[in-house]
């Protein structure tokens, strides 16, 4: 067994906490945890969503989602979009949740540059395909048991 410090769950966890500090104190600051900007984000990328598509793309269990689109529905950054199918229910960013999302987003680039600049464009490209590949590994091994 791997010592660990280099079991890979406990690698990544802290790959994340430490990717994740810089955005934190900006997120502090305008007032969003890291889990709502995600659903911020994820929305600003794209057409109005189901739950479940935000539970997948933002990687976040359904119970903690349902906290966090009624905190955002609250706050007036997300709205329930209108759709002729009753169980489908999707939304969509309100212009508050755009001018939330402008907000960040900028400081969210400047980060990733930062970031970027200092790890390598070429090995930042590599880490993300590598991790792709391996999270696709894994889904094909636990779909197999």
């Amino acid at each position: 067994m791997r010592g660990y410090d280099r079991a890979l769950p406990i690698a990544l966890l802290r790959a994340r906490e430490s990717t994740l500090a810089p955005f934190r104190a900006d997120l502090d600051r305008i007032g969003l945890t890291v889990q709502q900007w995600r659903v911020i984000r994820a929305l600003a990328e794209g057409e109005p969503r189901t739950a479940g598509e935000l539970s997948e793309i933002c990687v976040l269990m359904p119970p903690s989602l349902s906290r966090i689109m009624k905190a955002l529905t609250e706050r007036g950054f997300i709205a329930r979009v209108e759709d002729g199918d009753a169980r489908r229910r999707r939304v969509r960013l309100t212009a508050a949740g755009r001018e939330k999302y402008a907000e960040m987003a900028e400081r969210s680039a400047e980060i990733y540059a930062r970031l970027e600049a200092a790890f390598g464009t070429d090995r930042m490209e590599a880490l993300l395909d590598l991790l792709t590949e391996l999270r696709e590994t894994s889904d094909r091994l636990n779909a197999d048991d």
